[in-house]
């Protein structure tokens, strides 16, 4: 008789039987998943620092004159290579196993960020060099996320993918809460381009950590599914609410790209305060997302139509008191409050794809909807520095609260329309 292979049991640990909810139990007991998760809460607590630093490293080399566009080029560097790297090496990498991409993104940036330190102790850092270094960082960092996620896949079994996948987002938004507090202060007392020094250590960990695991070797993943993605967007055009949705989320994560580059010139230009400022107005953004995200999935039986649109204008009024020049406390509070509003849009876009999807479909449409929101975001920091040297950061900030909410009023009168037929 033939005996089936079984799948290795761990044991569940007596503290972890009693804090941790009973879905993470299973997978918190994987003596893998627990060091691979550790590596990951190191690399996220450093790109939550450089989420101040970049900026302020940007602002200090820069002209005063032309801050702005080096700011916007600073921050767009971090991420907007990772989408060129995801389309145009596919062939390359698309069948390489995942732990070497994850090892490979994790060197480049490694290297890369720790070389921004190295020459600016030396007197070499000028913005071009500093923007080049960004650049070349990033350019595997969408073929790593793609790896790391490929690799709990096959790491786990199926009942606890989801489990492992919240966990580790959940990481990733509480590393927004302590790394640009974090980095606030040490931008002020140590210097920007020593932070940056340090998430090349944090990457340079999780190398470490990875090579001395022992992680599945085989499988093949690819960051954006181009064959899959056609067809979803074949099938997104016969499905007028599901293509409506994914152009309301494009245009909403393009609205939020240029506050990341405002929002640090505003605190230097308009107000005149350290880093320590910035890193404060983010770190309760992160909280205020964290809350947010959990209340919502607390809350099972939403309208997420209504909700949704309710999330784009919520967030749009959020950042216009910025632009009429109140007191510093208030935007602080109104900032929070948009991190609440904010956090769960994500979440529920992506529920509100996979309840109107053919479910047939959804992979497919998924596919497209990667895809396609791959560009937003990036492209709208990279605007974000022309915006702000035309108009200033104060105005860059209050504009992109009203166009979201002219965003979300649209989106509100369609969907008016569309129920009243």
């Amino acid at each position: 008789m033939t005996r089936l292979p079984v799948r290795p049991v761990h044991k569940v640990r007596p503290a972890l039987r009693c804090l941790a909810p009973a879905a993470y139990r299973p997978v918190l007991a994987n003596r893998v998943f627990r060091r691979l998760i550790l590596g990951f809460a190191v690399s996220y607590l450093g790109d939550g620092m450089s989420f101040v630093a970049v900026a302020w490293l940007a602002i200090e080399l820069a002209p005063e004159a032309t801050a702005g566009l080096w700011v916007g080029g600073a921050v767009a560097a971090y991420t907007l290579p990772g989408v060129v790297g995801a389309l145009v090496l596919g062939r390359r990498l698309r069948r390489v196993p995942p732990r070497r991409l994850l090892l490979a993104d994790n060197a480049v940036r490694a290297v890369f960020l720790g070389a921004v330190p190295l020459a600016w102790l030396a007197g070499l850092l000028t913005p071009p060099l500093y923007v080049a270094l960004l650049a070349v960082s990033s350019l595997l960092h969408a073929w790593g996320s793609a790896g790391k996620y490929t690799l709990l896949a096959e790491l786990l079994p199926d009942e606890q993918r989801l489990a492992a996948n919240t966990l580790v987002s959940s990481l990733n938004f509480a590393a927004t809460i302590a790394g640009p507090a974090i980095a606030g202060v040490l931008v002020t007392y140590v210097g920007s381009a020593l932070v940056l020094g340090l998430d090349a250590l944090t990457y340079l960990f999780l190398a470490v950590l990875v090579v001395r695991t022992r992680l599945p070797e085989s499988g093949q993943v690819s960051a954006v599914d181009r064959a899959a993605a056609r067809g979803g967007l074949a099938l997104l055009r016969s499905h007028p609410e599901l293509l409506g949705l994914l152009t309301l989320t494009w245009f909403f994560n393009l609205l939020y790209g240029p506050v990341e580059v405002a929002l640090p010139l505003h605190v230097t230009d308009d107000l005149h305060a350290s880093g320590a400022l910035l890193g404060l107005y983010w770190m309760l953004f992160g909280a205020g997302a964290v809350v947010g995200g959990l209340v919502t999935g607390v809350l099972r039986r939403l309208p997420l139509w209504p909700v949704t649109v309710g999330v784009m204008i919520g967030w749009g009024l959020a950042l216009l008191p910025f632009g009429f020049g109140v007191p510093t406390a208030v935007t602080v509070v109104c900032f929070t409050l948009g991190g609440a509003i904010y956090g769960p849009f994500v979440a529920l876009s992506v529920t509100l794809m996979q309840a109107k999807s053919p479910p047939r479909h959804l992979s497919a449409m998924l596919a497209a909807r990667s895809a396609a929101l791959l560009t937003a975001s990036p492209l709208g920091t990279a605007l974000g520095g022309p915006l702000v040297a035309a108009l200033g950061p104060r105005a860059t900030l209050g504009g992109s609260g009203l166009a979201t909410v002219a965003l979300g009023a649209v989106a509100c009168a369609l969907l008016l329309a569309r129920r009243g037929r």
